[in-house]
């Protein structure tokens, strides 16, 4: 039990997720960034912010994310890469997450039908 100096009381927040603690807002926010640019599609029109959450292939995640780890690997070798450092690192993040939710999403669907 936590006691606070207002009187106020809460149960312990031990073995809890901290998800405060496991994320950077600085992070986030710079993602947010990232996505909010490229949610302008070559013909000028605004997807939706979850559009990718319809379910991009894996295969697609995969070689995406390779694309931009090489940039990553390059300008940290000291080369010259085809993308700014932040960008390359937003769009590994995007790429992770989506292959990431694709897994989930088929666990998921899997749990169901059992």
């Amino acid at each position: 039990m936590r006691n606070f100096e207002t009187g106020a009381t809460r149960d312990s927040d031990e073995n809890k997720f901290d998800y405060e603690g496991f994320l950077s807002p600085v992070v986030i926010k710079r993602f947010g960034e990232y996505m909010h640019k490229n949610r302008i599609q070559n013909d000028g029109k605004l997807r939706a912010s979850d559009n990718w959450q319809k379910g991009i292939p894996k295969e697609a995640y995969i070689k995406s994310a390779l694309r931009h780890f090489m940039d990553w690997w390059l300008m940290h070798r000291e080369y010259e890469p085809n993308e700014e450092l932040e960008d390359a690192l937003c769009a590994l993040l995007f790429n992770v997450n989506g292959y990431l939710f694709e897994i989930l999403k088929e666990k998921n669907e899997h749990s169901k039908k059992s």
